[in-house]
């Protein structure tokens, strides 16, 4: 049976409706939801195969506000979170940068730290959970093959050179012996009992030790995770993850847009010098296991002033070719570029999300698929439309309009979509939209 097809779950239902009306991503549900954006779904999970066989992507995903930019990267989230990827995604802003002189970049490296997802833990901090997991999996493979009993100082030792096995393989890297220091800590923090202990490694591995100082009274470790190497102990988590039973890990940032409203020039230099790093690291095979996934807007990309193509050795890799156009994109270039959902994909999804608001709120559904087609071709018939009208203000509109009908019996469709206040509202939106983009050129 087709996903669109089956009855959602009222739990799912309310938090999709909610999320599209007050204009975020759901962080479940989207496969109800989905429409178009199948040729760059099999484009980014062409790209989940090579990862998990120990390679590595880099990948732009460019659109205007609300063109559908996050919504593409959550629906990737959740689809290689159930083929065994461990997950990590932070927003940009300017307090979490890719670099800073206050601390921005490891303000970055907190926020995906904290927010590491897995099947069973989708909603973020499942650093403990994994490394706990990780250990009583290696302490069963080595009770089966030694036939020793937990808690015997034989097996302690077995265990010891299991774990020996994967921290030798993760210290090959940069900055790979702390780290494979901190999970025999960990380790034998485990077996003892000694949960305090525990929590200073996680600290550790969260990158909330400042000085050196601390790190080596608690830890016997003289380093700590910094703004300028935060990046190499993600490379590091990857082959960790990989070597504890995982497929891989995907890094998902969203809101490049921040790196190009940064004031200062030196300083965006700085963070797309570290951009340019993450991605030649990625490229040229340096990275392993490891994915990355960035959300940036047009401008944000292709202004040569200020955006990402203002620093040449970055502009030079990720300008498209010759033979690209609209309607005819290379999806495996390293930017893929969002083509605006058509009027039927429109149609589509509205019909989705009116089903869904008649199972949730158990009423007939009357808005037929000529009603629906007329408000189609109303939002989309305005001045300007055909270059500024989004998913995102689509949706807005139309779930307003469901949930006015559902509160008002006696209310036609028709009558709400001829009223005066609604096509003066949406010419003002039109109009607004086109003023923001011009703004944004021209800051």
């Amino acid at each position: 049976m087709n996903q669109d097809k089956k009855k959602v779950p009222r739990r799912i239902s309310q938090t999709i409706l909610n999320s599209l009306k007050g204009g975020v991503v759901p962080r479940i549900g989207l496969p109800y939801i989905t429409v178009g954006r199948k040729n760059e779904i099999e484009a980014l999970l062409h790209d989940v195969d090579i990862i998990s066989e120990g390679g590595a992507s880099f990948r732009f995903i460019v659109g205007r506000y609300g063109s559908g930019k996050s919504f593409l990267i959550q629906t990737i989230r959740n689809y290689v979170m159930d083929k065994g990827f461990i997950v990590a995604d932070a927003d940009l802003s300017p307090e979490r940068r890719l670099m800073g002189t206050r601390g921005q970049g490891l303000a970055t490296y907190r926020e995906l730290i904290g927010n590491l997802s897995t099947k069973t833990k989708p909603e973020g901090g499942a650093l403990t959970l994994v490394l706990d997991r990780w250990i009583s999996s290696v302490q069963t493979e080595a009770v089966r093959e030694t036939g020793l009993e937990p808690g015997n100082p034989m097996l302690t030792k077995a265990v010891d050179q299991k774990i020996y096995g994967v921290t030798s393989a993760v210290s090959e890297l940069v900055h790979g012996f702390e780290f494979a220091r901190l999970l025999s800590i960990y380790y034998h923090a485990y077996v003892e009992g000694d949960d305090e202990r525990k929590m200073k490694v996680i600290r550790w591995f969260r990158g909330e030790y400042a000085l050196k100082r601390e790190a080596k009274e608690e830890l016997g470790v003289n380093m700590i995770i910094t703004d300028d190497d935060w990046y190499d102990y993600l490379k590091i988590f990857a082959v960790f993850f990989r070597l504890a039973g995982y497929a891989g890990m995907m890094l998902m940032i969203d809101e490049l847009v921040n790196l190009y409203k940064i004031p200062n020039a030196i300083t965006r230099q700085y963070n797309y010098e570290k951009l340019l790093t993450m991605y030649n690291d990625t490229m040229q095979g340096k990275a392993r296991y490891l994915g990355i996934l960035m959300g940036a807007t047009p401008q944000a990309m292709e202004d040569k002033r200020r955006g990402v193509y203002s620093y040449e050795a970055l502009r030079s890799r990720l300008t498209e070719g010759k033979f690209s156009k609209p309607g005819v994109r290379d999806l495996l270039a390293p930017v893929i570029r969002l083509e605006p959902l058509t009027p039927e994909e429109m149609l589509v999804l509205c019909e989705k999300l009116a089903h869904m608001h008649g199972d949730l709120y158990g009423y007939e559904r009357k808005v037929g698929t000529d009603e629906l087609a007329d408000f189609i071709k109303l939002e989309y018939g305005r001045i300007g439309a055909d270059q500024n009208i989004t998913p995102r203000e689509v949706i807005r509109d139309f779930i307003e309009l469901l949930d006015l009908l559902y509160q008002n019996p006696g209310m036609e469709m028709d009558e709400l979509l001829q009223s005066e206040d609604f096509s003066y509202a949406k010419s003002e939106a039109v109009s607004d939209q086109a003023d923001k983009n011009y703004a944004e050129f021209t800051i």
